[in-house]
C-alpha cells in the first residue's frame, strides 16, 4: 500500500512537471522561407506579360495566316485563339524541322466553326518543351495569346515558332484554384 502511494505521488509529480514544462514554453514564431513562394508568384505574373518587343508583332487572325502563309513568312505575328491540345503534329518534318526532343506543337480551335470542336491543323505552332511545361494545366477552350514568328510555309501551311504564350482566360476557373 505504501508503494502504491509513493508511485501515485511520483506519477503525479511527473505529470505535473510535464504539464508545467509544456505550459512554460512559449510558442516560437515560425520562420517561413517565402523566397520560393515569391519566385513562383513572380514567374506566374511574368508569364502573363507580353514580350518587351510586343509592338513588333502584327496582330492577325489565324485563318488569314492559313489562307496566305506566304504573306506572313518571316514575320512576327500575334493572335488570340482557343487552345485545343498539345500534339506532335509537324514535328521532325525535314523541310521545316523542329526536333521532337526539344519541341512540342499545339493546336488551336478553328474560330469559323462553332458547333463542333475542330482544330486548325493547317497551322503548325511549335513551342519549346521547357516552356510548354509551364502550361500543363491548359484545358481545351482556354483562351491564349500567341506571339511568334512564321519561319516556314512548307506544304503551303504556316509553321510558327512561339516566342511567348499567354493564358488570357481559363475556361474553367475552378480547375485553376485546385
Amino acid at each position: 500500500m505504501k508503494n502504491r502511494m509513493i508511485m501515485s505521488v511520483i506519477a503525479s509529480m511527473v505529470l505535473a512537471g510535464g504539464l508545467f514544462a509544456f505550459a512554460a514554453t512559449t510558442p516560437q514564431p515560425v520562420n517561413l522561407d517565402t523566397t520560393a513562394v515569391q519566385k513562383a508568384q513572380t514567374k506566374a505574373v511574368q508569364s502573363n506579360i507580353p514580350p518587351s518587343d510586343a509592338n513588333q508583332y502584327v496582330c492577325v487572325k489565324p485563318l488569314d495566316v492559313v489562307a496566305n502563309p506566304d504573306m506572313y513568312l518571316n514575320k512576327k505575328i500575334k493572335f488570340r485563339a482557343a487552345f485545343d491540345k498539345f500534339s506532335t503534329l509537324g514535328l521532325d518534318y525535314k523541310p521545316a524541322l523542329r526536333d521532337s526532343q526539344k519541341y512540342i506543337s499545339f493546336l488551336i480551335k478553328r474560330d469559323d466553326v462553332t458547333d463542333h470542336t475542330i482544330p486548325l491543323s493547317e497551322m503548325k505552332i511549335f513551342i519549346k518543351r521547357t516552356e510548354a511545361e509551364k502550361f500543363i494545366d491548359l484545358d481545351s477552350g482556354d483562351i491564349i495569346e500567341v506571339y511568334g514568328k512564321v519561319f516556314s510555309n512548307a506544304l503551303t501551311d504556316p509553321w510558327i515558332d512561339t516566342d511567348k504564350l499567354i493564358v488570357v482566360e481559363k475556361k474553367n476557373k475552378d480547375t485553376e484554384k485546385k
